[in-house]
């Protein structure tokens, strides 16, 4: 895993990527792990992506509390993570231990980065919107992370 600049993080994760994992973290500091379909780039300068998190989820509970998510392109190899990350809920289960991924922690707030995956970005929330029964969050983008080595994990991998 090696850190670089955000406009070449995005050359890693191109074509459409249809799935997405976000790291946030819970009043006890306990890392939760969500399978995202929804997000989207919504500013160049500065950097930013927008992830949509509904209401009834643990996630969402978790970013009201605190303003930090990474968003995490898994690669092929973490099929695993990002089942479990989509069919459990944190409140029952520690996610990340039980994904048994590597990672090392973020320079922004710590958050895991994931050393499978294809390309980890570290944001600070900035604002949100409510759209029905989901919250968007933009998140700016302060830290980029790639593994050049890697093949990006599409929903057709997973068989659904």
């Amino acid at each position: 895993m090696e850190r670089i600049d955000f406009s070449l993080a995005l050359k890693f994760i191109k074509n459409p990527a249809k799935l997405t994992l976000a790291v946030v973290q819970d009043k006890q500091n306990k890392y939760n792990l969500i399978t995202l379909e929804w997000f989207m780039r919504t500013s160049i300068k500065p950097p930013m992506f927008a992830i949509s998190i509904g209401h009834s989820r643990y996630s969402y509970e978790c970013l009201q509390n605190k303003r930090y998510f990474n968003l995490c392109f898994p690669s092929r190899e973490m099929k695993n993570t990002v089942v479990i990350s989509g069919t459990e809920s944190g409140r029952d289960i520690d996610k990340l231990s039980r994904s048994e991924e590597d990672w090392i922690p973020g320079r922004l707030k710590g958050f895991p980065v994931f050393k499978a995956a294809v390309a980890n970005f570290e944001c600070k929330v900035i604002t949100q919107v409510r759209s029905g029964d989901h919250t968007v969050y933009i998140g700016e983008v302060k830290y980029s992370w790639v593994n050049q080595d890697k093949e990006m994990l599409l929903f057709k991998d997973l068989g659904l």
